[in-house]
């Protein structure tokens, strides 16, 4: 068996040692010249096959179904079956790699990661593929660098100040701890430091804090381990560290923060923000949030539990802003709401604002203009960017008495256009975050006994589903774009599909649900989607909302990352991505089918 087998290429790669070495001893190399047939339809093979150089040609009779090519394998349905549905011919001169079927089957029977490979339903690759990002992220978590957690900013006071002036700092900045200036000596006091000297110690609280703090500081760097960190707190017994970048101290990083980070420290934040009494504890609190998405992700948590967490946290910080610049008068008559994605929970990295209110009538004008102007900027000063279609609080189309909303619906509903539709797209994906909730309730409880029964209405709503190509080949190939690089777009070719076309099931059906995957479980439970596609539908769009996040996070600035390289795939995930689009083919399909959009 040749050593230059690729041992990482999935499924191989979930092969133990030993199995990898039965697996090398049982391998042989093939040579097939161009239109030689490799495997005949419905007949049985006797290996399975890894292409190393070449072209195969899948091929049901004279259709065409795929193109295989290196480190591609087939036909495992044929070992597994006894005999092949589909014919595997040379398209040009190809080697691959044979293991024959005793081998193969062996390693199927004994090791159920590497089998899940060859089913062909995509729900079970996708729940493999989880398992294995899982086990790869809490790996990783250990490697990430100190600079990734959250430091206390450095606040220096001179060791002759006082018990009292430390106290009063410690309270002004929020921290518990101070660096402590002594000559060329550096140290660093506590909260606790502080209280057992007052307290057990019975001190004067104009005693210098030189008399307790401590100068045995030990010290990090910011591009050190998060593993290092815990080690050296370990070793030398201490609940905080010091980090400096090699000219100055940059931060003190405490316990819990740690800890918090290797265990989830999303109640940690959301903690800060309850607490917040201003704008600026606000501030704070957001760009914690914002960090929790790497943090989570790095610990292998799913994507879908990332946007709900995420998406709570944001919840709770409009919400906290609500109380601290809407007037008495607008909190008890208002219901503030997010839409989009963020309405819908599945939104994780920091996008467009898209929020609304809704008044249970007139508010003073003069106040209202102002809550609108504060609310939106302080967002905007958060790092939430302004929405390019302006639908957000500042906006006095977006921000009006319940009243005025039921006039629109009404105008949405009898005058349809695109605008009109994209109103209602949005709407009916909003979540209520503070305030009345059941102001929005009323308001899409009369949205859709609107559009009830209305089937032209809702097939001119659901035509969106056809507005982007899924970019899927004749030949199961995926298609880029070179104006792209050579990337697709994960969002225009399968997740927005999937949300719209959802949504518009949703809403013939008077669901309230906003989450799309929730929405998926409820068209089954009533019946609308078989449950075994429903599962293969949930399935893909976690699958397709995972390769965006990861894309998102990678990404530099100013790049999207809804944009994927198949070519920056693995095999196996450029296998899930062709079964994906398949997934997403047929869903629009059906749902063309549905609304009978073969009309238009």
């Amino acid at each position: 068996m040749p050593n230059a087998f690729d041992a990482t290429n999935p499924p191989f790669d979930r092969l133990t040692s030993q199995e990898l070495a039965t697996l090398r001893a049982a391998l042989d190399i093939a040579y097939f010249r161009p239109g030689e047939t490799i495997i005949a339809q419905n007949a049985p093979a006797s290996a399975l096959f890894v292409v190393i150089k070449g072209t195969v040609e899948e091929r049901d009779g004279s259709d065409l179904l795929a193109l295989i090519g290196p480190k591609d394998s087939f036909d495992s349905r044929a070992l597994l079956h006894g005999k092949s549905g589909h014919a595997f011919v040379a398209r040009e001169e190809t080697l691959c790699y044979t293991c024959s079927k005793g081998v193969t089957l062996g390693l199927i029977q004994s090791n159920p990661r590497f089998a899940s490979f060859f089913y062909r339903e995509i729900s079970h690759k996708l729940d493999e593929l989880v398992r294995d990002e899982e086990e790869r992220r809490y790996g990783s978590l250990m490697r990430a660098r100190v600079s990734e957690l959250f430091l206390h900013r450095p606040v220096f006071i001179d060791a002759s100040d006082t018990i009292q002036a430390a106290g009063h700092l410690m309270r002004e900045i929020d921290s518990n701890a101070l660096f402590v200036r002594d000559g060329d000596r550096i140290g660093i006091i506590t909260g606790m430091n502080l209280s057992k000297a007052v307290v057990l110690r019975r001190q004067p609280i104009e005693t210098p804090v030189r008399e307790f703090a401590h100068f045995d500081v030990v010290t990090l760097r910011p591009d050190d381990f998060v593993s290092t960190a815990l080690l050296l707190m370990t070793k030398h017994n201490k609940r905080r560290v010091a980090v400096h970048d090699g000219k100055s101290y940059v931060g003190i990083l405490e316990d819990i923060d740690l800890l918090g980070f290797l265990a989830g420290s999303a109640q940690v934040v959301a903690g800060r923000i309850d607490r917040a009494s201003s704008r600026e504890d606000l501030a704070i609190a957001a760009r914690e949030t914002a960090a929790q998405v790497r943090t989570l992700r790095r610990q292998g948590v799913k994507v879908e539990i990332v946007g709900e967490v995420i998406s709570d946290l944001n919840g709770r910080l409009f919400s906290r802003l609500f109380e601290i610049v809407a007037p008495a008068e607008i909190r008890t008559s208002g219901c503030l709401i997010v839409m989009g994605s963020e309405g819908r929970g599945e939104q994780a990295v920091r996008t467009d604002q898209d929020n609304g209110l809704v008044l249970a009538g007139p508010v003073d004008k003069t106040a209202l203009d102002t809550f609108r102007s504060d609310f939106s900027g302080a967002l905007g000063d958060f790092g939430f960017p302004p929405c390019p279609g302006n639908v957000m609080v500042r906006n006095p189309v977006w921000s009006k008495p319940l009243s005025d909303y039921l006039k629109d619906f009404r105008h949405w509903v009898a005058l349809p256009d695109e605008t009109a539709h994209m109103n209602v797209a949005i709407f009916y994906d909003a979540r209520a975050v503070a305030g009345d909730a059941q102001l929005l309730a009323t308001a899409k409880t009369a949205l859709i006994d609107m559009i009830r029964g209305e089937q032209v209405y809702l097939a001119h709503f659901a035509r969106a589903v056809d507005a982007f190509a899924t970019p899927i080949g004749l030949f199961n190939n995926l298609v880029t774009s070179e104006g792209n690089g050579d990337a697709l777009d994960l969002k225009k070719g399968g997740i927005f599909p999937i949300v719209h076309g959802i949504r518009s099931l949703a809403l013939e059906h008077g669901l309230l649900e906003t989450a799309t995957d929730k929405r998926i479980a409820q068209l089954s439970d009533i019946g609308v989607l078989q449950a075994g596609f429903a599962r293969e539908l949930g399935q893909t769009f976690r699958f397709l909302l995972t390769l965006r996040l990861d894309g998102q996070l990678a990404a530099s600035a100013g790049r999207s990352g809804t944009l994927v390289r198949p070519s920056s795939l693995s095999s196996m995930e450029r296998d899930l991505l062709r079964d994906a689009f398949q997934v997403v083919k047929q869903f629009r399909g059906l749902i063309r089918h549905h609304f009978n959009l073969g009309m238009f």
